[in-house]
């Protein structure tokens, strides 16, 4: 139905939609269905306490700079404060590098105002991450995609995108959202070769990365472009914007998240939030660095992995129990997510709709993680926010449902 307002939207409205996954967490307020769909941390994770008595400080010792107006680039302290744990992973930067934002998800809206002209190319992963797709549409975008595997990004196939001029190459090297994979060694630096001989810059979005349950760690891609570059030190002037945030790691309502980047990109990004919000919440980011300073976060992020690491190993073998044959599913190292790829040709929109209504569970329909709408026959499992036993009972749902339509596969294939 038409209205007044219809005419009036502008163009580059006609490809914003409403995100599938924000639609689906409604069903979390449903007590009897067990929800696989969001990308939460659990709340029983989350430090209440060291919350209030930080918000006590705050008010009581610096209450009229917490309640009033801030710079654009965010408060010192907690810039500071990231630029030495960043240091820890080789990320050598300056205050000067950092820029806080409202969740990692303002730092990916920033990059398409201040980057991204209606055409322009981008390289993606496929699958890739939901909430970069919408920010990117609204910026009439368009997508080259290279497909994962097991090892990330298949790199071998990543020439070919380069050659088209893209504007930047956007990809989540640890614990991909929705894939669950992590992109290995190897290919990370032939990723960096590349992307330096087609001269194009990288977008490293790294929400998980403290996440890891197993094996070694992995430098990140901003740490092996200096490497190449032979830029070592501050001020850092490399190929790579680097994401992250504490929505993972303190709590996702506090809206915290921080991008790195040279310093002359950084002051173009500023004019841009300027225009958004002024500024993050002088409040939330003087909290945050009274909860996470003084070792807390690094206690606080071991406890963390622990929890999430008997959650994930519940939903492995829950899978590996329940989950008929000729489904796969990836094994993340650490994260949230994990990935499950369904025989051809079922639909996991249509098995959600039956899973909702029969078992009361829900999870994210693969698709929507693809710009071209394809992946039909895949879906994203949240680990993270379910206790064990949910897990088991969610998966043994979830069970039922594919083992019909499975067998229904089956017995077309057979006629």
């Amino acid at each position: 139905m038409k209205t007044p307002w219809s005419h009036r939207y502008a163009q580059r409205t006609q490809r914003i939609q409403s995100s599938a996954i924000r639609e689906l967490l409604k069903l979390t307020e449903q007590p009897d269905v067990i929800s696989f769909a969001g990308g939460l941390p659990a709340p029983d994770v989350f430090p209440v306490k060291e919350f209030q008595e930080a918000c006590q400080r705050v008010l009581s010792e610096h209450g009229p700079q917490a309640l009033q107006y801030s710079t654009t680039e965010g408060y010192r302290p907690l810039r500071e404060m990231i630029a030495r744990h960043t240091a820890r992973y080789g990320i050598v930067v300056s205050p000067e590098n950092i820029l806080i934002t409202s969740g990692s998800q303002q730092a990916l809206d920033l990059i398409g105002k201040v980057f991204i002209n209606p055409g322009d190319r981008l390289v993606v992963e496929s699958p890739t991450y939901l909430g970069a797709l919408q920010a990117w549409n609204a910026y009439q975008a368009e997508y080259i995609t290279v497909p994962l595997d097991d090892e990330g990004m298949q790199t071998e196939r990543l020439e070919e995108a380069l050659r088209t001029s893209p504007k930047f190459l956007y990809v989540l090297p640890n614990f991909h959202n929705p894939a669950g994979v992590t992109l290995s060694l190897e290919r990370r630096r032939r990723l960096i070769e590349l992307a330096d001989h087609y001269g194009v810059p990288i977008i490293e979005d790294d929400p998980y990365g403290q996440l890891r349950y197993e094996g070694d760690h992995l430098p990140p891609l901003v740490v092996l472009d200096n490497e190449f570059r032979g830029h070592n030190g501050a001020p850092y002037s490399g190929n790579v914007i680097y994401l992250s945030t504490f929505s993972k790691t303190l709590a996702p309502g506090l809206r915290l998240g921080w991008m790195v980047a040279p310093e002359e990109v950084i002051k173009k990004l500023v004019q841009a939030k300027q225009g958004a919000d002024l500024h993050t919440s002088t409040f939330a980011q003087m909290v945050a660095y009274e909860v996470a300073r003084g070792g807390f976060l690094d206690r606080h992020v071991r406890f963390i992995r622990q929890v999430y690491r008997e959650r994930r190993d519940a939903m492995l073998h829950a899978l590996e129990r329940y989950f008929p044959e000729g489904v796969r599913w990836t094994r993340p190292q650490g994260g949230l997510f994990l990935w499950v790829i369904l025989p051809e040709p079922l639909d996991a929109s249509e098995i959600l709709a039956a899973a909702i209504e029969e078992e009361r569970v829900a999870f994210v329909p693969g698709a929507v993680f693809y710009p071209d709408g394809s992946g039909r026959n895949t879906l994203r499992l949240n680990f993270s926010y379910m206790s064990p036993e949910k897990i088991e009972e969610g998966i043994k749902r979830l069970a039922r449902v594919l083992e019909r339509f499975v067998a229904r596969r089956a017995a077309a294939v057979a006629r």
